[in-house]
């Protein structure tokens, strides 16, 4: 047993702080399941319209640690965790925190924009994820423009990978007329039927009255807000 290493690691755990906040309670955020939320910090993405700059721009705060010894205070409150961001799949000791979760009996949601297919493959393979949720923030002709990165190709693996797994996920999209015409929508909605995609899309709201990562104006839903359905996938606005 290498008593050395696991030293290091341990004291790695209670001096790194990846995790910007932590949401005591939800009944939304986890289908089905009483969660809390993870706040991860950083991203690498810089999307104009996001809602948390702070947690994408700045540090974290909370330890794995300190993180687990709230789960252990909540035990018999919360069903699950969601673990959330910024990109929590930025983060090397993400799977050993999903590991110690599911170790206390809770499940683990993943809430990603798909820029690290290599690490949903992980926690897939390891079991250590029981639900995902897919952000779907364009297609690859303004994939950059939205996102400020070159992630689509790792987008596009990350829905491969979940299509063909055996876990549960879902896809949505945040909408902003400024940024998404109807036309852009149906295309979506067309490419994930092309990619095998069944089940429910989430379209979100963009929701204007928080401070964002860019200055946008007014999003006029009546102009996009519309069913977009078609046979095995179901459309659904978020309020």
């Amino acid at each position: 047993m290498n008593t050395n290493k696991d030293s290091i690691l341990t004291k790695s755990r209670n001096t790194i702080r990846p995790i910007y906040n932590i949401s005591p309670f939800t009944l939304l955020d986890f289908p089905d399941f009483a969660a809390c939320i993870l706040w991860f910090a950083g991203c690498n993405m810089r999307c104009g319209y996001c809602y948390n700059p702070e947690i994408v721009e700045g540090k974290g705060r909370v330890s794995y640690e300190e993180a687990l010894s709230f789960l252990d205070k909540r035990k018999n409150l919360l069903d699950g965790v969601v673990l959330s961001g910024g990109e929590c799949t930025l983060h090397q000791g993400l799977p050993w925190l999903a590991s110690q979760i599911k170790r206390k009996g809770m499940k683990v949601k993943i809430d990603t924009n798909g820029s690290r297919p290599s690490v949903l493959e992980n926690l897939i393979a390891e079991r250590l994820v029981d639900y995902l949720a897919l952000d779907f923030k364009s297609l690859p002709e303004n994939f950059q423009s939205v996102t400020k990165s070159k992630f689509f190709a790792a987008f596009e693996e990350s829905l491969e990978l979940l299509v063909y797994s055996k876990v549960p996920f879902e896809v949505r999209t945040t909408i902003h007329s400024h940024l998404f015409t109807p036309k852009d929508i149906t295309e979506m909605v067309k490419f994930l039927e092309a990619s095998g995609y069944q089940g429910n899309y989430y379209l979100q709201h963009f929701v204007g009255n928080t401070r964002t990562l860019e200055e946008l104006p007014p999003s006029e839903l009546r102009k996009i807000e519309r069913d977009y359905s078609v046979p095995g996938i179901k459309v659904i606005w978020r309020k």
